[in-house]
């Protein structure tokens, strides 16, 4: 039933979503999964939907702890849920892992993307940070360190940067 502002109800934006879930828990398989990493790894990773985490590390469900947010920037709310993980999730080692042809490391500034956002949309984001850098090595190796050096991280634990190239499937260690 719709109203008269002309708005979509909200089930109907989503009847494809809900549809596709239908189909996925008549054959779900993953009952009884524990909620702990079994390979023991958290991955910070983009949103970017040319992403597949599982597949480009040849892990399977239950296996990792995947965080993702665009730009995979390790942010408070990242190392707030990297704590959680290691301590009540079975995590012991980290990646993070960004990608070529990032859109969060194309532009030059958090201003620019505002700029951008107001000047095609009318909306004005300034209240947010959205963590760009278009140094993204230089972005990769930051977050490392803030991972690193966490106070609330056990010292020595393993942390790791890679590129995913979103052209050849390639995960590339940083070396950082």
């Amino acid at each position: 039933m719709s109203d008269n502002s002309g708005a979509v109800p909200p089930t109907d934006a989503f009847e494809d979503l809900l549809a596709g879930n239908e189909a996925y828990a008549r054959s779900f398989s993953l009952k009884g999964l524990q909620p702990i990493a079994a390979r023991g790894l958290a991955l910070v990773t983009c949103m970017d939907s040319r992403i597949e985490p599982l597949d480009m590390l040849g892990l399977k469900q239950g296996d990792a702890k995947i965080l993702r947010n665009a730009g995979a920037r390790v942010t408070d709310d990242t190392l707030r849920t990297l704590v959680l993980a290691v301590y009540l999730l079975g995590v012991d080692r980290v990646m993070v892992m960004p990608h070529t042809r990032c859109r969060m490391a194309s532009v030059e500034s958090d201003d620019a993307v505002h700029d951008l956002i107001q000047e095609q949309y009318g909306v004005d984001t300034r209240s947010l940070e959205f963590h760009t850098d278009n140094d993204q090595l230089g972005a990769l190796r930051h977050d490392l360190e803030r991972i690193r050096h966490h106070p609330l991280l056990p010292e020595g634990l393993p942390v790791m940067g890679a590129i995913y190239d979103v052209d050849t499937g390639r995960v590339e260690p940083a070396g950082l």
